[in-house]
């Protein structure tokens, strides 16, 4: 990074200091923005804001920002727990993302709000979940699903007396694309999705056994 213009660098330029006009501190060219007190490299900035704004920062999808994050961690994590937020590196799956920190010996405040999942979300989950635990314990380094296989699966978790169709198969798309949105699910090609890694992140095993089973008990009482 080169200096700042009136900084001595220990460099003679021949040029006496009182012929430099002092630059005013809204042009100095370390700041981003007139008035800027931060201190952190605008790339740097911009990894932090993406973690705030998002779920989750993925390797595979933001090399640059990856790397960056990777190279000044420690910064970025003392600014997130300033916040009383939590940074999350997973280097296996490449993936990065926060977490509230909460307390009972201190009053935290609550930055970070929970964003529940609905109903479809939550039963397309556990198929996807399902299918990636099975993909990956037979062997398969990845894990794919059909919209058309996937809306007939997760229809059979809705309540059978319910006899809108249409609307049933509405949610469960909808319920993709908040997935597709937020990196759970990458969409290959029309209807063809790859599920990520994400997916083990957001549901573990332990989870994914107490929701399967809460299915089941369902289903047979439905039946």
């Amino acid at each position: 990074m080169s200096e700042p213009d009136g900084v001595d660098d220990g460099w003679s330029t021949g040029v006496e200091a009182g012929f430099i006009d002092p630059v005013a501190m809204e042009d100095d060219p370390s700041e981003l923005f007139a008035g800027d007190a931060g201190t952190l490299d605008v790339d740097v900035r911009r990894v932090l804001v993406r973690l705030l704004q998002r779920r989750f920062l993925l390797a595979e999808k933001d090399q640059v920002l990856w790397r960056t994050l990777l190279e000044n961690q420690q910064i970025i994590e003392s600014r997130l727990h300033d916040l009383f937020v939590r940074l999350v590196v997973d280097h296996d799956r490449g993936i990065a993302y926060k977490q509230q920190v909460r307390s009972a010996e201190l009053d935290v405040p609550i930055l970070l709000k929970d964003d529940p999942y609905n109903r479809a979300e939550t039963l397309v989950l556990v198929h996807l979940r399902t299918v990636f635990q099975r993909e990956h314990g037979s062997g398969e380094t990845s894990a794919r699903v059909d919209i058309e296989e996937l809306e007939q699966t997760v229809l059979t978790y809705f309540d059978p007396d319910d006899h809108n169709l249409a609307r049933s198969q509405r949610d469960i798309r909808n319920a993709v694309q908040r997935l597709v949105a937020e990196g759970l699910l990458a969409e290959e090609s029309a209807g063809r999705y790859r599920i990520t890694p994400l997916v083990e992140v957001v549901l573990s095993t332990e989870k994914l056994t107490e929701l399967s089973q809460w299915l089941r008990e369902q289903n047979e009482v439905a039946s």
